[in-house]
């Protein structure tokens, strides 16, 4: 690229970060993870207390897609997700100007939520369209499929280390209150201690999920790559499983309400 490509695209994208209505789509965006995530929270409720029930993005989407306020809910959530990948490739671009490695870390992490918040916006357009899918199953799927390349096995289990990574990340970042760098104002005391519970919560479900990859590299069994859900249902085998299983749903529920005040306060 030369350097006045570059430096169309990077204006481009400072323009486009600057923009109202992406800023009103990223917004909507927090808002509506904050709904999947309450919904997470109660879906796992409902399995601790020997319901069924898949606890993660795709049962979340299911349950909205039952009705037509949760249809409504569904194509607001396409572009409310979209809206937030669109900023977050533009923060990727202008927003960590520099090339030390805070620069350059802080760019591969505005491209790694991109490409998350894609998948959950073309996830949330699929429901939209009456088109269901399964989390569970698609992590199982996509790891059986490394487990039959060459080095599969070791690139699973360093995808299993860089989500207990990622975890950890999140466990730290409740417990400081990090998370609150990346608002544009205090949210209060209540959303606050959400925030804590939210981040702790899900951490530690990530590092369990983390684990799940890793074993399932290294003992060559794809299943045991069951993703959140799977991370999830594993704490009711544990002593005092519906007791976890509940703190692990109030944490997923208190995350949601953390997410409604970062659909406020959020540096967009």
């Amino acid at each position: 690229m030369s350097p006045m490509d570059e430096h169309d695209v990077k204006r481009a994208a400072s323009e486009a970060s600057d923009h109202p209505a992406l800023e009103t789509a990223a917004r909507v965006g927090y808002a509506t993870s904050g709904l999947l995530h309450l919904l997470i929270g109660w879906i796992a409720l409902q399995v601790a207390l020997g319901k069924t029930g898949r606890a993660d993005q795709s049962g979340a989407l299911s349950s909205l897609a039952g009705n037509g306020a949760g249809q409504l809910a569904l194509w607001i959530s396409v572009l409310g997700f979209f809206g937030l990948a669109i900023w977050q490739v533009a923060d990727a671009i202008v927003g960590h100007p520099g090339d030390d490695a805070d620069a350059w870390g802080g760019r591969a992490k505005a491209g790694g939520k991109a490409v998350l918040y894609l998948v959950l916006a073309w996830s949330a357009l699929g429901f939209a369209r009456g088109k269901e899918s399964n989390s569970r199953k698609q992590s199982v799927d996509f790891t059986a499929s490394l487990l039959e390349k060459p080095g599969g096995r070791v690139l699973i289990i360093i995808i299993g280390l860089a989500v207990i990574g990622v975890g950890i990340y999140h466990v730290y970042k409740g417990a400081t209150k990090k998370f609150l760098e990346d608002l544009a104002g205090h949210p209060g005391t209540w959303a606050t201690r959400a925030g804590q519970v939210g981040y702790i919560a899900k951490g530690v479900a990530l590092v369990i999920v983390g684990f799940l990859f890793a074993a399932a590299g290294f003992h060559k069994k794809a299943k045991e790559a069951s993703g959140l859900d799977g991370a999830l249902k594993s704490l009711r085998d544990e002593s005092f499983g519906t007791t976890l299983l509940v703190v692990m749903a109030l944490g997923f529920a208190a995350f949601g309400v953390y997410s409604f005040a970062r659909a406020r306060y959020a540096k967009v």
